[in-house]
């Protein structure tokens, strides 16, 4: 059997490792081991949406990085987004700027879900770094799949991180 290094093989081996970030990123430690994160990859059309859509945030609310970072979620294979809850631990730590958790407004996050937001992406970047999958971390993205409802209404923070396999990067020489 053969199997040819094209467009098609590279996208279905992106996808499938896309998978495996997503592990990565679910196996990052949580604080006080509690898990607020969801996962989502897009591929095709579902991934062209997104682009689409942050093309007219672009516009619409005159910040250009996002048209710029939309040309590279079209050019990529995959997108990961990875998103967290704005629920509470219990531990009145003070962390957010109120004395105690049922102090902090509802749409506030919790500081121990970014944190551990912040360490699953890392998770997951490293990962595709060692496969050696192109990538870049993206509000702009992620910002735009809150608009579009991509995950479900109670995951407030959204990153994404785009996934190619060139034989140049596209996330750099970006203007």
């Amino acid at each position: 059997m053969q199997i040819e290094f094209n467009a098609p093989t590279i996208d279905k081996m992106v996808k499938d490792i896309a998978i495996q970030l997503m592990i990565a990123a679910q196996t990052a430690p949580k604080g006080r081991g509690v898990d607020t994160l969801k996962f989502l990859v897009l591929t095709g059309d579902e991934k062209d949406e997104l682009a689409t859509m942050m093309d007219k945030i672009a516009c619409r609310d005159n910040v250009d990085f996002f048209a710029r970072d939309a040309k590279n979620i079209r050019a990529c294979s995959a997108v990961l987004l990875i998103g967290t809850d704005n629920s509470v631990r219990g531990l009145n730590c003070a962390l957010c700027g109120h004395a105690t958790c049922s102090q902090k407004p509802s749409t506030q996050p919790c500081v121990f879900n970014e944190v551990d937001l912040g360490i699953a992406i890392g998770s997951a970047v490293s990962s595709a770094g060692m496969f050696k999958i192109d990538n870049r971390v993206m509000y702009s993205a992620g910002k735009t799949a809150i608009e579009m409802n991509l995950m479900e209404k109670n995951i407030t923070t959204i990153f994404a991180i785009p996934l190619s396999v060139t034989a140049k990067s596209i996330f750099y020489d970006r203007k």
